[in-house]
């Protein structure tokens, strides 16, 4: 069984940085040992530590770093370390150079939470994979190269929705989408409203994203965890 998964996170914004620690934190398996703010601290970093982390969490926006060049210095000199990006960088050049060089992931900020936590989540699995066996299965990797197996198409009720999707509550939910600001509606503010539970206004809203009747979008508060809202399309 492979050992607690170390972490550094290269980002100039300590807030933000707090922010990802505390997300990557909140997963099993993993030990934040460093945040960085610069490009040469993160490499006086790695310099002098007796043991490399495994992972860096690296932003494209580095003061001292243009582009991607912190990246491909980490790549030239620290090769066995894996790299994810989690940046506003998403220009097609960018994210191409990146893919060419190896990222392990490209999130664009500002990211759901959720999909971090499934980045770092599917990391560990592989890392686990690969060290329980001297041989690895197309299926094997598959799951390394393309995450976990793919998902089954949600089943259907008669009505057409997914299976725990009430087209009553579906629609309690889409009036209270329509009654909320231009700044959006938190799932439990629309839990409250609708007489349900956080949890299922959070499964209807994000019903509703995927099929394009609402927008999910990420909120940065001064302290704690972003914060997701949900406003009508």
């Amino acid at each position: 069984m492979i050992s607690t998964i170390r972490v550094v996170i290269v980002e100039d914004d300590f807030r933000v940085a707090k922010i990802n620690r505390q997300l990557i934190e909140q997963i099993t398996g993993y030990e934040v040992v460093s945040e960085q703010r610069s490009a040469s601290e993160t490499i006086a970093f790695l310099r002098q530590s007796e043991v490399l982390p495994d992972l860096i969490l690296l932003d494209v926006y580095i003061p001292d770093s243009p582009g991607l060049d912190l990246f491909w210095c980490l790549r030239r000199e620290f090769p066995t370390i894996d790299i994810m990006l989690l940046t506003a960088a998403k220009e097609t050049n960018t994210v191409q150079e990146a893919l060419h060089g190896g990222v392990l992931d490209y999130l664009i900020k500002p990211v759901e939470p959720e999909r971090f936590a499934e980045s770092f989540r599917r990391y560990r699995s592989s890392k686990v994979l690969l060290s329980s066996k001297s041989e690895l299965s197309q299926e094997d990797l598959d799951r390394i190269l393309f995450g976990i197996e793919m998902q089954q198409a949600p089943s259907l009720s008669t009505d057409g929705l997914p299976k725990g999707i009430d087209r009553l509550t579906l629609e309690r939910i889409e009036n209270v989408l329509l009654q909320c600001s231009t700044a959006g509606i938190t799932a439990a503010h629309a839990g409250e409203v609708a007489g349900v539970s956080r949890s299922t206004a959070r499964r209807y809203l994000e019903y509703l994203a995927f099929v394009e009747k609402a927008k999910a979008q990420l909120h940065y508060g001064d302290v704690g965890r972003p914060e997701r809202t949900y406003i009508k399309l």
